[in-house]
């Protein structure tokens, strides 16, 4: 990578203004392999050399992304004057500039948000041309319907008249009321209102994959984890149900489905 300004590199890669880095550059908080450098002025090649900002180590990477596990209470956004938002899921020195939810989950729902800055790559992942399969584990009120499958996969009709794309379903456990729904498109409250148009209630809906991107086992709600830039590209692979569906009744058995009353 060229060579940057120490300054420019600290505006890109952390949430400080440009009052707030000339004081952390004063306050010798800024080193440059394991000097302490004052002068912003200075030119710096953070894939050469390792650059730390308060104990944080910075690179040379053109974007940011994060996945988070939602919990219930937090909403998609950047900011809200009566909620917490899943940016809030953040230490603030991580919160870099134009750090944004790509995508959305209600504030009653759970599971995989990823947060980024690249703006090109949650376009892509959320056009509805580009149809990137979402997978979500649904609690019902009550059983799954034998006809369900079908229906979803001929495309249901909602309440008011709006037509969706073909579904995926699979029954995780029977006793639990556990299904996993595999969609391809993001319209309003969808799972919910599939679910309703077939007779049913959702009782907790749990997003566990986007694409070829599956959430953690061990990521705990309410905890994030930095990736990088090809790991994201895994959402706009192929994926499968039926690999997606063995991992998660693996890695997902003792979360709300045997836990969650």
């Amino acid at each position: 990578m060229a060579q940057m300004r120490l300054d420019k590199l600290l505006s890109n890669r952390t949430p400080h203004s440009r009052s707030e880095i000339k004081l952390v550059l004063k306050n010798g908080a800024v080193k440059v392999d394991g000097r302490i450098v004052t002068d912003g002025s200075c030119k710096v090649d953070p894939d050469a050399q390792e650059i730390t900002c308060q104990g944080k180590k910075l690179t040379g990477a053109l974007h940011t992304y994060f996945i988070v596990n939602k919990p219930e209470g937090y909403i998609c956004a950047t900011e809200d004057r009566e909620h917490r938002t899943v940016l809030d899921l953040l230490p603030k020195e991580l919160r870099v500039k134009g750090l944004f939810p790509a995508g959305r989950l209600d504030i009653d729902s759970t599971g995989l948000v990823l947060l980024t800055d690249d703006g090109d790559l949650a376009h892509r992942m959320l056009a509805p041309k580009s149809h990137v399969p979402k997978y979500y584990l649904v609690r019902l009120a009550r059983p799954c319907g034998k006809e369900y499958a079908e229906k979803l996969a001929a495309g249901v009709v909602l309440g008011d008249g709006t037509q969706c794309l073909p579904a995926e379903l699979k029954i995780v456990d029977p006793k639990k009321k556990a299904v996993l729904i595999c969609l391809h498109e993001g319209k309003y409250h969808q799972v919910k209102r599939l679910f309703a148009a077939l007779g049913n209630h959702v009782e907790h809906l749990h997003r566990v994959a986007v694409g070829g991107l599956i959430l953690p086992d061990k990521l705990a709600l309410g905890g994030y984890m930095e990736i990088v830039h090809k790991d994201v590209e895994t959402m706009l692979k192929p994926s499968c149900m039926d690999g997606v569906c063995e991992r998660i009744v693996t890695d997902f058995s003792s979360y709300w489905i045997n836990d969650r009353q």
